[in-house]
């Protein structure tokens, strides 16, 4: 690197913006909302699917989901200008393939029984296009800062959407909440709803749940 780039780049970082800025603070809130990865980008949805059954599972799949995104992007972000072009989404595999191996370990050593109840949806999030998706859309253009707030944003989104499932479908599937017997206890009789326990059932409670957010905030199909 030459003298008058470091002075450039040194004059950049002197100019850099807040940790919190409004537009870093913006990485965190839209995918929340308006750019959620499941309601509008429409990415995600066969884990959105499979593991929303109970919360437990959806908790766990939520949370393993964002630290994968999130330390993907960082580190995708910290190697950015060093990754050849033509290579680029071998190298993205390789990062995220690292992440959710020691995720996968750590669910198996610690949360056995929800490990085997996400079976293989724990190892596709490999191929999970949210993640690949952000590391391609932001981290490869993005300082690591930005790019970890974009990946926990988008993760939050993600795990969102499951809970609000998870809770719909384990409370009138199984009329349960994480384990406990809310109806039983209550000393109501309920039998349980078995579509809700469904995949038909939770692609009608998504497409509920997309149809309402989109039509709070106004969203139209562009022709």
């Amino acid at each position: 690197m030459s003298a008058e780039t470091a002075v450039v780049e040194e004059v950049k970082e002197k100019k850099s913006e807040p940790l919190f800025s409004k537009k870093n603070q913006k990485l965190m809130s839209n995918p929340l909302d308006i750019d959620n990865p499941i309601t509008v980008q429409v990415l995600g949805i066969c884990s959105a699917l499979a593991v929303t059954t109970q919360m437990k599972p959806a908790f766990v799949m939520s949370l393993g989901l964002t630290i994968v995104t999130a330390s993907s992007n960082v580190a995708i972000s910290m190697m950015r200008n060093t990754i050849p072009s033509r290579i680029r989404i071998i190298v993205q595999l390789a990062v995220v393939s690292l992440w959710v191996i020691l995720v996968d370990q750590v669910l198996k050593a610690y949360v056995y029984d929800v490990s085997k109840q996400l079976s293989v949806f724990v190892g596709l999030i490999i191929t999970n296009c949210i993640v690949m998706g952000r590391l391609e859309a932001f981290a490869m253009g993005n300082k690591p800062w930005p790019s970890f707030l974009d990946g926990l944003g988008n993760g939050l989104g993600y795990g969102m959407i499951l809970m609000t499932l998870a809770v719909v479908r384990e409370l009138f599937g199984a009329g349960s909440l994480w384990g406990f017997k809310v109806f039983a206890t209550l000393g109501i009789p309920y039998q349980g709803n078995g579509l809700m326990l469904l995949p038909a059932g939770a692609c009608i409670l998504l497409g509920v749940i997309i149809w309402v957010q989109r039509t709070m905030n106004g969203y139209r199909e562009s022709h």
